[in-house]
């Protein structure tokens, strides 16, 4: 079992950055690829960025390329989300998820992931 606990989110205004962290609670963190994900209220989840059981690729959405940067720990178990010139439409609640996919190009979708944290409240005012 793999326990998800996401940090980091809050009020941000337009054209600002937020540290997104999550903590993972298993021996063996570096054997899931780690992922990303947002829902805004109304909306499907939908994929922000992946990163590979070793950290060395990563996948973002089109949406956020340039301007997120995700990146892991593996000695500390724990996943990183850099956003930088957030806009008011990424306001939603993000959450980190753990797939036991072998590869990246396996685990770009809700679907492909095992195990979800709580979720962490962005908002970006205008």
């Amino acid at each position: 079992q793999v326990q998800l606990v996401e940090s980091g989110g809050g009020l941000v205004q337009a054209g600002g950055s937020l540290r997104l962290s999550c903590a993972a609670s298993v021996r063996t963190f570096s054997s899931y690829v780690m992922g990303w994900f947002r829902q805004a209220p109304g909306k499907e989840r939908e994929f922000v960025a992946a990163i590979s059981r070793s950290g060395g690729n990563m996948h973002y959405a089109d949406s956020v390329q340039g301007r997120f940067t995700i990146s892991r720990d593996n000695a500390k178990n724990t996943v990183t989300l850099q956003m930088n010139s957030l806009k008011p439409e990424e306001t939603a609640v993000y959450y980190c998820a753990a797939s036991r996919a072998g590869f990246l190009y396996l685990a770009v979708g809700a679907a492909d992931y095992d195990y979800w944290g709580q979720g962490t409240q962005v908002t970006v005012s205008s």
